[in-house]
């Protein structure tokens, strides 16, 4: 598999992240994002869809958040403001100098996928892995249940709605001081703002997976959506080859 390459960029308000790199320098890029308590590596890498991509021709620019991977996770709550993951993917791409290029995420990347296209961003093609029409209009909710899961991590049993949240905390080692504060300064998206999301857009997802709501009922939502249902849930879909081949389909279409 092609090896990823590792860089490192500095926010505006001076914290060190950094992004993975894959794929042929002089191809389009496609900038990645992963979702809660996940990395780039986990995501994009380990399973093979970013090689697959960059097979197709695709420079892969796939950051980790601030709080996740390899990045910082400040303990400052400054460090969190409203959307700060959006300021950092607009600083990401500004500061690569990226005017022609496609955007993807998955869960909590699509969510901020999509606030970053509301902010200002304009990639030719945007894809939403993993993501419902109530993960963006009622991520309150959503956000409500993973910082439960975090208050209580270490003394969640087996069959309570946040054990999952708790067992994957543990395997990524989450900064969970760091992973609260950034659940924080997440925001709903209200249905009327996806008419702002102008550009051909993928929503993929697992035939499983409702952890976000209805992926059809966001391909309806948006104005130039198409839907595409792959094998898994939640957490499996991205171990699946079937969400790669999607992706290259759809960029290639």
């Amino acid at each position: 598999m092609t090896a990823a390459t590792l860089h490192h960029f500095t926010a505006p308000d001076g914290t060190r992240l950094v992004w993975h790199g894959m794929g042929p320098a002089s191809g389009r890029p496609l900038v990645l994002l992963h979702g809660l308590f996940s990395s780039a590596e986990v995501n994009w890498i380990k399973y093979g869809t970013a090689a697959t991509l960059a097979g197709a021709g695709f420079r892969l620019i796939m950051p980790d958040n601030r709080a996740h991977g390899g990045s910082e996770a400040p303990h400052d709550p400054a460090a969190y403001p409203g959307d700060v993951l959006v300021a950092d993917v607009l600083a990401l791409v500004a500061g690569l100098g990226l005017t022609d290029y496609d955007l993807g995420g998955f869960s909590l990347g699509a969510r901020t996928a999509v606030r970053s296209v509301l902010a200002g961003l304009t990639p030719r093609r945007l894809i939403l892995g993993g993501m419902g029409l109530e993960g963006l209009s009622g991520w309150a909710r959503r956000s409500a249940h993973f910082i439960d899961a975090i208050d209580r991590f270490g003394t969640i049993p087996h069959g309570d709605p946040a054990f999952l949240a708790q067992a994957f905390m543990k395997t990524m080692k989450v900064d969970r001081t760091a992973a609260r504060l950034l659940l924080q300064s997440v925001d709903d998206t209200p249905v009327e703002a996806l008419a702002g999301v102008s550009m051909p857009t993928l929503v993929v997802c697992g035939a499983d997976d409702q952890d976000n709501g209805s992926a059809p009922t966001l391909a309806e939502a948006l104005p130039h959506a198409t839907y595409a249902e792959i094998p898994g849930n939640h957490m499996s879909c991205v171990t699946r080859p079937e969400l790669a081949a999607a992706m290259v389909a759809f960029l290639e279409g």
